[in-house]
């Protein structure tokens, strides 16, 4: 399996404001603390606020928080949240031009192997990223 960069941001995200809880932090001081994209960091905090697993707080010193306890965020949930993206071109919502449907049995076989990766990430919560770690190093906020 392969994730979206924008599913990999979120996660990053995630764990960074896991690690800082219960601390606010601007998407711009997310985005800067990873070297990614403001922009493309704030939609992708936008979809996790959208989701439930941020609070978004307005103002000059505003940005956002968890808004769930980090042991109750399942990885599987985010990633189903975040990344909808078809492994294949047959998964596609808007259905399939492979000529070898409805003989090919590598679609069941893809999407058996998709169900699992996600029951397996299942197991894990926000929380087990950060156990067992150092935190990370402290971020350079504006004051």
């Amino acid at each position: 399996m392969r994730l979206t960069t924008f599913t990999d941001f979120g996660l990053r995200a995630l764990i960074l404001l896991a690690d800082h809880n219960p601390e606010i932090m601007s998407a711009a001081a997310i985005a800067d603390h990873f070297g990614v994209s403001r922009h493309h960091m704030a939609k992708v905090l936008q979809e996790l606020t959208s989701a439930g697993y941020l609070e978004g707080i307005r103002g000059a010193q505003g940005g956002v928080r968890l808004a769930r306890d980090p042991r109750d965020i399942r990885i599987g949930d985010i990633i189903r949240r975040l990344d909808d993206q078809p492994l294949v071109e047959c998964f596609s919502a808007q259905g399939s031009n492979c000529a070898l449907l409805p003989r090919c049995r590598l679609k069941g076989m893809l999407a058996r192997a998709e169900q699992g990766f996600l029951r397996e990430l299942d197991r894990f919560t926000l929380a087990d990223c950060l156990e067992k770690t150092s935190a990370f190093p402290p971020l350079d906020l504006p004051v």
